[in-house]
């Protein structure tokens, strides 16, 4: 399984993720992955970092089983933060040690 970091992320923007929700299939884009800057009072040796993803499917909150043609099979905690007559948008956040 391909490292889960912001670099890796990184390398695959405005590609496509598939997951199958309630009987079909649905099509997710990687269209940022934002940086997080840690504050000089906090936790040093963390990687931290959120993706945002773009589909014209709502899914509710909730852990999905993603797959991508090169980063391969990967469970996410996507939360719906946006949506309007063009699609959905959901975000991922990544906080764990190095």
């Amino acid at each position: 399984m391909t490292e889960l970091t912001e670099r890796e992320f990184s390398k695959h923007l405005n590609s496509k993720f598939n997951l199958n929700f309630d009987g079909r299939h649905v099509q997710l884009e990687l269209s940022e992955v934002k940086a997080y800057l840690p504050q000089e009072h906090e936790q040093q040796g963390m990687e931290r970092f959120s993706t945002l993803f773009k589909a014209d499917a709502y899914l509710p909150q909730s852990l999905y089983h993603l797959s991508h043609d090169q980063m391969g099979e990967l469970d996410l905690f996507l939360v719906p933060v946006g949506g309007d007559q063009r699609g959905y948008q959901y975000e991922a956040i990544f906080n764990y040690y190095k």
